[in-house]
């Protein structure tokens, strides 16, 4: 890791949503920490690409430069956040960054400076709601449950909070943002781009920890996050889409498939459990039949994109 003041490359996967894009690059615009880049991956098509470089500035307020690239197909959210890497191959660290986030102006500069002091190989951030609550500090991966949990879920964000103990919980960092060092790279390889969407960074963290990579943490490096703006994903699980809940089940098994095989049994029981509770409870029998469903496809090991996703053809 270079010290001093680090080249990051920000990488930006965009589907069709410019004017995400455009708040989250203002708001990238008053960073404190000014050696930085810009690579957005629209996924969306070619008209989706034109209009975001109609809609986005570049250089960025603070002087940085903004390159959109144009998929040549909807790849996911890791092949986006692969195309990005691969567009900055000489970044000393990337910070993988949802569309629909609006960083803290100091946010890059606590990142940056945790995972200078050398001691981890990635770091998180705080990741909170606009209402001033704490959506996620990394979190655990319950591998008998196939079921992630983020730490400080709830909690508001001026509570006290120990970054170490923290740190010493952590078995993943929150896709919505992320500061990877090249060490972590070196490790881990690239994103899994079977995924598709949904559990990818999971499953990132478990592979480099597996291979000797550290987490860290910078809890006063505040990210909002508007979430869910172009999958559905949203907080009330009767009005997600079918998209979200597929994939958000289906990866579940996929990742312990990966990750921890020989629990895959166990772990595809209760599974299956915890989303009769989670939708039947609710009354969503709708997104219930999208859970089954997706359920049924990471027990048979199905992987990409599913066929209903336009443009993820090859």
């Amino acid at each position: 890791m270079c010290r001093g003041s680090p080249h990051v490359a920000v990488c930006i996967v965009g589907f069709r949503n410019a004017d995400d894009i455009s708040q989250c690059l203002a708001a990238l615009g008053a960073s404190t920490y000014a050696n930085f880049g810009v690579v957005v991956c629209e996924n969306g098509g070619h008209d989706a690409w034109l209009d975001l470089r109609c809609a986005v500035a570049s250089p960025l307020a603070g002087g940085q430069a903004v390159e959109i690239v144009e998929a040549p197909r909807n790849l996911g959210y890791a092949g986006g956040v692969n195309v990005c890497m691969a567009q900055a191959p000489d970044a000393d660290a990337w910070w993988i960054l949802n569309p629909d986030t609006l960083p803290d102006a100091a946010a890059l500069q606590q990142m940056a400076a945790r995972l200078a002091r050398g001691d981890c190989d990635a770091v998180g951030s705080t990741i909170c709601t606009v209402d001033g609550q704490v959506e996620s500090r990394g979190g655990q991966w319950r591998a008998l449950l196939a079921r992630a949990v983020s730490i400080d879920h709830g909690t508001l964000l001026g509570a006290p909070s120990d970054e170490a103990a923290i740190e010493g919980r952590l078995s993943y960092l929150s896709g919505a943002s992320m500061l990877v060092g090249r060490s972590f790279l070196e490790r881990a390889g690239p994103m899994r781009e079977d995924y598709f969407l949904y559990g990818e960074e999971v499953e990132w963290c478990l592979r480099a920890r597996a291979r000797g990579a550290r987490l860290g943490m910078a809890t006063a490096a505040r990210v909002v996050h508007l979430q869910g703006t172009t999958t559905g994903s949203v907080s009330d699980v009767a009005q997600r889409s079918r998209t979200s809940v597929y994939l958000d089940e289906r990866n579940k098994l996929l990742l312990t498939r990966d990750c921890f095989e020989t629990l895959l049994p166990a772990a595809a029981v209760a599974a299956l459990g915890l989303l009769f509770l989670r939708f039947g409870r609710k009354g969503a029998w709708k997104q219930l039949g999208f859970a089954v469903s997706g359920w049924f496809a990471g027990l048979r090991n199905q992987r990409g994109a599913p066929r209903w996703i336009e443009g993820a053809g090859p």
